[in-house]
């Protein structure tokens, strides 16, 4: 990941300290393949792959993509991703990281180098599994270091274009801008990245797209600050903005919160929302036990976090990674940090366990999944008179955008922001009740 303390005056030396550090263990993976060795593997999938092989999605509800932990599933010793499911609760994770490889072109990082997205017969069956198992997955394009499509596609339209095509070949219903360096500097870079999100949601109905950016200790330095201007100028709002509190002298739950905080002020000042509608848009995407930095965030760390953030009504909770939520042998690592455990003692996926319970709103996931018992409200139908004729009835199998308007149980109802299965009055904020029909 990204180290936090970005500003103006400081830049250079970030940029030597992180270039110093492990590249492969964490976010900062870059990876190069033998020209044959590319060749050889273009070779033997060019008449193999088949967008028809990967299952498509049902959309989950928002909650489950706002808490789908980051996994690289080509790379650091990934785990099943359906065993983590049955063991933990989990219904959805985010795949990272889509790079640019050799021009305009996405590719998967992985153990092996990058893997051109267009040749790909490994990262198709996973998703595949996750779905069969009733689960989805978010896509997420960026990371730290590498050549990202923003930086190279020229041109939003062509931005959007290379993106596209990961939507296609996938079915995918959600994604994540995880924008840092050395994309995060580049002024055009970002705009590229910005306005084709903008046109990916205009031409895909119900997308789902989050953007993460790096987190200082007050909230977010001046790259992330030109972003936001960026967005706002381009009058984009999406699903959410995540910030990454971490790596930049954090200390425990309470610098994390105290982040967030800022950042819930940031948005304020350049959205001119009001601070509950800036949470509703805020998230936050942790990093367990050992950091880069050697900063510790521990389960209770993230227990911590999690009452902020339901507090306040937080958009997104996540975690880089699924990979590192296993227990080193011993379990501190001596120390050191690893892609493949936490450097802390911990049980297997006990941090995937507390991003589920912000998916379920507070309570314990239930690993196991049984069939029968409870059962899904039902909207009452309107008549569709006075202020609310011509209107729709909301739908649980709908997903709807900000500004959509829907009847429910006598009332008119406006959605703030991309909602699915989210009911009008729940727990989730989504909706604002309009009038009485």
């Amino acid at each position: 990941m990204q180290n936090s303390n970005i500003s103006q005056l400081n830049i250079s030396q970030l940029r030597t300290q992180l270039s110093n550090k492990n590249a492969l263990i964490t976010r900062k993976y870059v990876a190069t393949i033998p020209l044959f060795g590319l060749l050889l593997l273009s070779l033997i999938v060019f008449t193999s792959v088949n967008q028809s092989s990967v299952q498509a999605a049902a959309l989950l509800s928002t909650n489950w993509y706002n808490a789908a932990p980051y996994v690289m599933p080509l790379a650091n010793n990934p785990p099943s991703l359906t065993t983590v499911m049955s063991e933990s609760g989990a219904k959805a994770f985010t795949l990272a990281f889509i790079v640019a490889d050799g021009g305009c072109t996405p590719a998967w990082e992985s153990d092996a180098g990058l893997i051109d997205v267009a040749s790909d017969t490994q990262v198709g069956p996973i998703i595949s599994a996750i779905r069969a198992a009733g689960g989805d997955v978010v896509v997420s394009f960026g990371g730290y270091n590498g050549t990202k499509l923003g930086q190279v596609c020229g041109t939003p339209q062509a931005t959007a274009a290379a993106e596209q095509a990961i939507i296609n070949k996938y079915s995918l219903k959600a994604l994540d801008l995880d924008l840092e360096e050395p994309e995060y500097e580049n002024a055009t870079a970002i705009n590229n990245e910005l306005a084709a999100a903008q046109i990916l949601q205009q031409n895909n109905s119900g997308l789902y797209i989050s953007i993460t950016i790096p987190g200082t200790t007050a909230g977010t330095g001046w790259f992330g600050q030109q972003l936001l201007n960026n967005a706002k100028t381009l009058g984009y709002t999406p699903n959410n903005y995540a910030i990454m509190p971490f790596d930049g002298g954090f200390s425990g739950a309470s610098s994390q919160i105290s982040a967030l905080q800022s950042f819930n002020t940031l948005l304020v000042n350049t959205f001119g929302w009001s601070s509950a509608t800036a949470y509703a848009h805020e998230g936050i995407s942790s990093m367990n036990g050992r950091t880069d930095s050697a900063e510790y965030f521990y389960q209770s760390d993230f227990q911590t976090v999690l009452s902020f953030a339901q507090t306040n009504h937080l958009a997104r909770y996540t975690f880089w990674s699924v990979n590192r939520d296993r227990q080193c042998s011993p379990p501190d690592n001596n120390g050191t940090l690893s892609g493949t455990c936490s450097s802390v003692a911990q049980n297997s996926w006990d941090f995937t366990k507390i991003i589920v319970q912000f998916a379920n709103g507070g309570t314990s996931p239930t690993p196991t999944p049984t069939t029968g018992g409870g059962t899904t409200p039902t909207p009452t139908p309107t008549t569709g008179t006075g202020s609310c004729a011509g209107v729709a009835a909301w739908s649980a199998t709908t997903a709807y955008t900000g500004g959509s308007k829907v009847t429910y149980n006598g009332a008119l109802w406006q959605a703030q922001w991309w909602s699915y299965n989210d009911v009008p009055g729940g727990s989730s904020g989504v909706w604002i009740k309009l009038a009485n029909c």
